[in-house]
């Protein structure tokens, strides 16, 4: 009977250190996303993600001619910059930036390994990392819509896949204004 009686303080010990150990682990992955501040030609931008310079930075009008030049899955390592259309309401896990003659690019970042802040619409952006030109299924582009907020009205008229331009980035200079 003792040793049962041990067994169960021990579980109930372990039960404890177990509820303990996953309050410390969620503590830990719920801290902010810290941006360092970096200053270049005295312009202030917050950094998120992988650090990058402004050394060979494409406009968006040169990214839409090279967007343009590509075929469905080509890709290319670049960086260039742009002004921020839309950023995903759920988390920041996407955004949209504006290219030339109305196009965008859809920006998502690398193993989902940070995110944007939800107020950047507007803001002009650096992004660095691999751009590649995809048929984008009808299901992902009614997630995309939703989480962007649009109307179930819009989003039921998605009803074919298409091409789009996207980028896959390292690291995000954002200006602050």
């Amino acid at each position: 009977m003792t040793s049962f009686v041990v067994l169960i303080k021990f579980l109930l010990e372990m039960r404890l250190f177990n509820i303990l150990l996953a309050v410390f682990t969620v503590v830990l992955t719920c801290r902010g996303q810290e941006a360092e501040k970096v200053t270049y030609d005295g312009v202030t931008y917050s950094t998120i993600g992988a650090n990058l310079d402004l050394g060979n930075v494409l406009s968006d009008a040169q990214m839409d001619d090279r967007f343009n030049k590509m075929q469905t899955n080509d890709t290319l390592r670049t960086k260039f910059k742009a002004k921020v259309t839309e950023v995903c309401k759920v988390k920041g896990c996407w955004m949209k930036l504006q290219l030339n003659n109305g196009q965008e690019t859809m920006v998502r970042f690398k193993d989902y390994g940070f995110f944007m802040p939800s107020d950047i619409a507007g803001k002009d952006v650096v992004v660095n990392g691999y751009a590649y030109v995809e048929a984008m299924s009808v299901e992902d582009q009614k997630h995309y819509a939703k989480d962007g907020g649009e109307c179930q009205s819009k989003i039921d008229e998605i009803k074919e896949p298409k091409k789009t331009f996207g980028f896959e980035a390292d690291g995000v200079l954002i200006e602050n204004n």
